[in-house]
């Protein structure tokens, strides 16, 4: 645990050495401010909720989070910190880990600094503030899917070019895994348990169902799930890259 926290305060501070990410704090926010209040139409929507700023949320993490992500491991191998970086006294486990969740807390800050957002909805209504915190957890959690891909191809990877690229097509097909264009070209042919797997797959169905107040152990269970194997994968591919 003490070389996890090590390098969780080394990569999270790494974060703010650079103005890179401010840049993204600001995009983030200030395209999070848009997508709500305009195309969302919050105000003319008449209606004390946050579904507007929910909403658009997968499609925001699809070319944001894969920018943070990219970097994770395909910096460290392009310019062969990695090889000085595994040799000390950690394990490969520790190294994913510690990187991951500084990424991720990352990705909490950016999240939490929306909270201008949630003050506007209780000085304009009453909303059900159980439900807007349940969106939050949603989409906490909902990053640290997209998060966790991205990882795991930055490990696979020394061009951050191909590592962003990548993960957002691997992103956009865990996005559009449950739509109806989706669904409909598999039903026309597959079972019905494969197409009832395809939809189960999906980002937006189980984001969905959290940002509706309904945190249901089983939409828990596959975001745990999902980070889990990528995250496992991620080490088996920095662990193959070593010993190459």
């Amino acid at each position: 645990m003490r070389n996890i926290c090590h390098i969780f305060k080394r990569e999270l501070g790494g974060y703010f050495a650079t103005p890179v990410a401010y840049v993204f704090l600001v995009i983030f926010l200030g395209m999070a401010g848009a997508f709500t209040f305009y195309l969302g139409n919050f105000f003319e929507r008449g209606q004390a909720d946050l579904s507007s700023f929910f909403v658009f949320h997968p499609w925001l993490y699809l070319i944001l989070i894969p920018a943070i992500s990219m970097r994770l491991w395909a910096e460290e191998r392009k310019s062969g910190t990695i090889e000085l970086f595994l040799t000390l006294p950690i394990s490969i486990g520790e190294a994913v880990l510690g990187k991951f969740l500084a990424a991720w807390a990352f990705c909490g800050i950016a999240l939490a600094l929306t909270f201008p957002i949630w003050l506007t909805v209780n000085a304009l209504g009453n909303p059900d503030n159980g439900v807007v915190l349940a969106g939050y957890i949603g989409s906490f959690l909902l990053a640290g899917g997209f998060l966790a891909i991205g990882s795991a191809v930055s490990a696979a990877t020394k061009s951050q070019v191909i590592a962003f690229v990548v993960s957002a097509a691997i992103c956009f097909l865990f996005t559009v895994s449950g739509s109806p264009l989706v669904l409909n070209f598999f039903s026309g042919w597959a079972p019905q348990a494969i197409v009832d797997v395809v939809a189960s797959f999906s980002f937006v169905q189980h984001f969905n169902a959290i940002t509706r107040g309904v945190i249901d152990a089983r939409d828990l269970v596959y975001f745990a799930s999902l980070i889990a194997v990528f995250l496992f994968a991620n080490a088996a591919l920095v662990d193959l890259k070593k010993s190459s």
